[in-house]
């Protein structure tokens, strides 16, 4: 599958997810290739339809900007209690709708605005489904401070730790200041038995699993299709 064929799917998944937004709601939205699609899609709904949203929180300074392109005012999540829709991408997402985020770095805001919505609403091409989490690092987020201890800690129990780096080679720094270790297990042979672990390591900050949050996953496949799945 080339680029235009790939987009063009992740387009069609997008409007379908900007077609479940409310109007006069508080939306979350993500980040990502696919979620800026779905922002151009709330874009038309304003123009065509009058789309207001009470309040929109964000994840990225890119979604921030291209939001603000288009008319739509962006609040912090402090500003809200509660979001009633968040739609994101998902570097993968499992048959069980249990998903690993945090490629584009934003792991932990994303989780904070996830866990703070009523409703989250992942949307994906089909490249990005997998039958068991596999097929992608998962991101965790360490303070400075304890870095080089948690990735050596990481070394011994086998998780295969990779410093994530910028183009010329220092490490990258989260929003929030800190560092990302990259685990390249692959595949995750028992995802809750691993974010137990990390959760409870000090010096983690956040990890990139994201489990028991995402309600229904929108597929663009190959076929032309749009393929939905509900947690059961």
């Amino acid at each position: 599958m080339d680029k235009k064929e790939q987009d063009q799917l992740k387009r069609e998944a997008a409007t379908k997810a900007a077609a479940l937004v409310k109007n006069n709601s508080v939306l979350g939205v993500g980040t990502g290739s696919t979620v800026a699609f779905f922002i151009d899609a709330l874009g038309q709904r304003k123009d065509q339809e009058g789309l207001t949203l009470k309040h929109i929180v964000t994840t990225s300074n890119r979604s921030k900007k291209q939001l603000e392109s288009l008319g739509f005012k962006v609040d912090e999540l402090k500003d809200i209690d509660q979001a009633d829709l968040t739609v994101d991408g998902a570097d993968r997402v499992a048959d069980t709708l249990d998903g690993i985020k945090g490629g584009g770095g934003a792991l932990t805001l994303e989780k904070n605005v996830a866990i703070n919505s009523k409703r989250n609403v992942w949307i994906v091409d089909e490249s990005k489904v997998v039958e068991h989490l596999s097929g992608f690092p998962l991101p965790v987020e360490v303070l400075p401070i304890s870095a080089e201890q948690n990735f050596r800690k990481f070394a011994a129990e086998d998780l295969k730790p990779q410093w994530r780096e910028n183009e010329d080679g220092s490490r990258y720094i989260t929003h929030y200041g800190n560092y990302i270790i990259d685990l390249a297990i692959d595949p995750i042979p028992v995802p809750e038995g691993l974010a137990a672990y990390l959760d409870k390591t000090v010096g983690v900050v956040e990890h990139g699993l994201f489990l028991g949050i995402c309600n229904e996953v929108i597929i663009a496949k190959s076929n032309g299709t749009i393929e939905i799945k509900e947690r059961n």
